[in-house]
């Protein structure tokens, strides 16, 4: 089961910017492909995605130089080794890289091909993704966390909070799951007609875009929605504040509301939002470094709520473990291309279960037709998937592949 060639190429992600693809091929002939994700919404934590900054190309975003490096170095360094040790070529990788946070060769072009050996490997095996992926680990479908409503980064700033998403956690059945967020999405668009609020498109995620003049309204409406296709108590909603983006000088400043809040008032305001919307999730409640918020926060909340890292945690065990030890949130989002490899994201997801953290696996708002989201997610047990909504092609994808593997892990039962 030994590499024979990798290989790269630049294509589009569905925010239209470049991103890699890389195929792997092993000497008995299998040949496999995988996408590295983008994201718009990023912390400053994050392994590096290389980009060419050649203003002619796509304004700058090419990724020319992390298809050369797979092509050129990577290769070299892989070729001839077993794919099925996926701990010994990833860290092959890192070590060539040799940098803290992979910017000599890309996170992006590292990732695609992590990625593309283990399908490859898998393949070889001739067992589902999800099996070869899981090593061990007790495989169980996720359940969907799925975006309704979009603001910040991902909707034009309509308004500051990013994400508001609806979770069906006491609905049985992957199928029923996704039935119900499917009438949410469309009662939500209703009420937003009805209301006459200007939709400003669909955001990067599938969400609706409306303009909306707080942040709070998003939350009367998604409510309404789950009320009016009569699902109150069995769906709930997740927020994605991604404070970092409007926090600054020490202030969480929320313009369309002419209000700003610093770290005591702004855990006091999202604790108002728990009080009186059925809001079970917060992600990035405070900004990526505010430390002693996050402590505040997590004791406020952290009984009754779900917190989570997201820009906070950048999928770095070592932020994790400050997080840890200083009792700073209790659910981690994991993002591959945060960073970087396949063994570095599993390293996260099992210290994450280790502490009694959550963990939910998260895809990113420039996403491609790749579906190895949805095995990753089955593989980890970690029982949580975050993609997007429930349109786009390269949403459904994910979505679609965990109707499949619902089919396989029963018949594996």
């Amino acid at each position: 089961m030994k590499i024979v060639s990798l290989q790269a190429w630049e294509i589009l992600d569905s925010r239209g910017n470049p991103t890699v693809a890389a195929a792997c091929q092993l000497s008995t002939g299998v040949r496999a492909r995988a996408h590295a994700p983008s994201g718009a919404s990023t912390g400053m934590h994050e392994a590096c995605e290389l980009r060419d900054h050649d203003g002619g190309r796509y304004a700058g975003k090419g990724v020319r130089r992390a298809v050369h490096n797979v092509n050129e170095a990577i290769a070299k360094r892989l070729v001839g080794m077993r794919a099925d040790e996926q701990w010994r070529l990833d860290q092959a990788m890192i070590d060539l890289d040799g940098t803290t946070n992979k910017s000599r060769l890309g996170a992006n072009a590292i990732l695609a091909v992590s990625c593309a050996v283990a399908r490859a490997a898998a393949v070889q095996a001739g067992v589902p993704l999800w099996k070869w992926l899981a090593a061990g680990r007790e495989a169980k479908l996720p359940v969907p966390m799925v975006n309704i409503l979009s603001g910040g980064h991902h909707a034009g700033h309509n308004f500051e909070f990013q994400d508001f998403l609806a979770m069906p956690v006491d609905v049985a059945g992957y199928g029923d799951q996704l039935e119900a967020i499917v009438a949410v999405h469309r009662e939500t668009r209703h009420l937003l007609d009805k209301a006459g609020y200007v939709l400003t498109g669909v955001a990067d995620e599938g969400g609706w875009g409306p303009k909306l003049p707080a942040n709070r309204m998003a939350l009367d409406i998604l409510s309404q929605a789950i009320d009016g296709c009569a699902l109150e108590g069995r769906m709930k909603i997740a927020l994605d504040v991604a404070a970092s983006h409007f926090y600054k000088d020490g202030h969480y400043a929320l313009p369309t509301e002419n209000r700003s809040f610093d770290a005591a008032g702004m855990v006091g305001e999202l604790e108002k939002l728990c009080d009186e919307y059925p809001v079970i999730s917060i992600e990035d409640g405070l900004a990526e470094d505010d430390w002693s918020g996050w402590q505040m926060l997590t004791a406020r909340l952290g009984q009754r709520v779900q917190l989570v890292g997201d820009d906070f945690f950048t999928t770095n065990i070592g932020r994790l473990n400050r997080g840890i030890a200083e009792n700073c949130a209790n659910a981690v989002l994991v993002k591959m291309n945060q960073i970087g490899t396949l063994t570095e994201t599993f390293g996260v997801i099992d210290r994450a279960r280790e502490a009694g953290y959550r963990a939910v696996i998260s895809a990113r708002s420039g996403e491609t037709e790749d579906d190895f989201l949805a095995d990753l997610a089955t593989a980890s047990g970690a029982g949580q998937i975050k993609v997007g909504s429930i349109t786009r092609s390269e949403r459904l994808a994910k979505y679609n592949r965990l109707f499949e593997i619902e089919r396989e892990l029963t018949s594996a039962a």
